[in-house]
């Protein structure tokens, strides 16, 4: 029973966290259809995945922002007395996006609505650096050797492996040195998960992030990066989980490598006899509508190969014991 109850506190918590996720910000102006601002007019702002609603009001020159908004699908809609309400939906942000809606009212009840798809891809004109944002799709549907989601930053176009690709052997988990946009591989780039710094203290390397099936999106930014992430000054890696919705939504998984699958190294004496799988789930969904959610996701692996093959002297009792007369031979000639 109290470990029951530990669990359920546990995803109580995380679904806590997740809500409290702030990757997004709408931003834009109120006018009429002559040009002219419109003040204090109502901006609501609808996720429609979970039904959380954020609201702001429009300045005396028309602008209003709603910063702080987890990623997702959205709905906008603008009111005012006098005019009618404009709805735009079709809105997806992305992590760390920027986009601006400008909305024009018409004349007219407030009974009246004017319905707008926005599905077009809106200039990003609030942030200073130059991105990539890595979604969903690609995520999931990418082969990964290993999948290791941090092998798709390389998918950015700025991103490079800096000499052989050497591998954080320190810790007991594998890190990639990633070099972004010409900066250094190992302490120029910084990684956040969730909005939280997502680095090992001892290197700066990026520590290991969520399998494929529990991670949302990334965006990978560098140029003149925002004041917020002058913790590096090369690059930062800023990472999302998914997290539950109204719909209850999940999969199983199971990836496997298998020697007897591959054909033969042409100078190797034999197949390799490798054996990885990685198999696991995810599950997300509501606990109250419209308020509560949960999402978790488990993933193990297994592999099993033969160890390399190592050529080693063992030392006989005189050489042991300090002698090496039998060791001599003549050059060319074995003992």
């Amino acid at each position: 029973m109290k470990k029951t109850v530990s669990i359920l506190v546990s995803l109580l918590c995380v679904c806590a966290g997740l809500d409290a996720q702030s990757t997004a910000q709408i931003s834009g102006t109120v006018r009429d259809v002559t040009g002219a601002v419109v003040p204090a007019a109502e901006v609501k702002a609808t996720q429609t995945a979970t039904g959380a609603v954020r609201t702001a009001t429009s300045g005396p020159s028309g602008d209003w922002v709603l910063p702080n908004l987890p990623i997702g699908p959205y709905k906008i809609e603008v009111s005012k007395e006098g005019f009618n309400t404009d709805v735009e939906s079709g809105i997806v942000l992305q992590v760390d996006t920027n986009p601006t809606i400008d909305v024009a009212l018409k004349v007219g009840a407030v009974s009246e609505r004017v319905q707008v798809e926005a599905n077009t891809t809106r200039v990003e004109t609030q942030s200073s650096g130059v991105g990539q944002v890595v979604d969903n799709q690609r995520v999931a549907e990418m082969p990964l050797n290993g999948r290791n989601p941090l092998a798709l930053v390389l998918l950015t176009g700025m991103a490079s492996l800096p000499g052989n690709g050497a591998i954080n052997n320190v810790r007991n988990y594998p890190t990639i040195v990633i070099s972004i946009a010409g900066g250094q591989g190992g302490n120029s780039a910084m990684y956040l998960l969730d909005g939280a710094i997502h680095e090992d203290q001892y290197n700066n390397l990026a520590l290991p992030l969520p399998f494929p099936d529990a991670l949302q999106e990334f965006k990978v930014e560098t140029s003149a990066l925002p004041a917020q992430y002058g913790y590096h000054s090369g690059a930062v890696i800023n990472a999302v989980t998914k997290s539950g919705a109204n719909d209850f939504h999940g999969d199983l998984f199971e990836f496997l490598r298998n020697g007897d699958f591959n054909a033969r190294d042409f100078f190797a004496a034999q197949r390799d006899t490798l054996k990885r799988n990685q198999f696991g789930g995810v599950l997300g969904g509501r606990i109250i509508r419209d308020k509560l959610f949960f999402f978790g996701g488990y993933q193990r692996t297994t592999q099993r190969s033969d160890p390399n093959s190592r050529t080693a002297f063992v030392p006989t009792p005189p050489i042991i014991a300090g002698s090496f007369t039998t060791a001599k031979a003549p050059c060319g000639e074995r003992v």
